[in-house]
């Protein structure tokens, strides 16, 4: 069954809402991210996806996310100055959500695809293809720059 993420509404880092479906036609990817984690140091590679891919329509969606250890407890302006000033971080940021237990938007229906469950931990990806179905799950350990992720970057592209 496919995932279809175009009516989801979330909420943008500036307090207003957006439907995931105006991205219709980008290449996502989606990712709950967290600023005093092991794995905060992805947000390099995020950005250099976000830099290389852009001009072909691919987007990174940062969710930030304080489920999993507390590790990501400032605010939104603090969050967003953090990553622009450590790793040059230009993509765009939405609100905190839930991405365990009681889930918000977009986790309440991305963790439905294949039946895989909850998040369990910062920096789980989704990709999402143009049609706005999620294509692929990636957990934390897989790097940004990880071939696997590259190339299913690019196919979708290509699509």
């Amino acid at each position: 069954m496919a995932i279809n993420i175009s009516k989801t509404i979330v909420r943008r880092s500036n307090g207003n809402e957006v439907c995931l479906g105006d991205y219709k036609g980008n290449v996502l990817l989606i990712v709950n991210v967290a600023s005093r984690c092991g794995f905060t140091r992805q947000y390099a590679g995020l950005q250099k996806l976000q830099d290389t891919y852009n001009s072909q329509g691919f987007r990174i969606l940062a969710f930030p996310c304080n489920d999993f250890g507390n590790q990501e407890p400032g605010s939104l302006s603090e969050i967003q100055e953090f990553c622009s000033m450590t790793y040059g971080v230009n993509f765009e940021f939405f609100d905190k959500v839930h991405a365990k237990g009681t889930k918000t938007a977009p986790y309440d229906i991305l963790t439905e695809f294949e039946s895989a469950g909850d998040v369990e931990w910062n920096f789980e990806k989704f990709l999402i293809g143009k049609n706005s179905n999620v294509v692929a799950r990636y957990k934390s350990n897989i790097e940004p720059d990880s071939s696997n992720l590259i190339s299913a970057v690019e196919e979708e592209l290509k699509r």
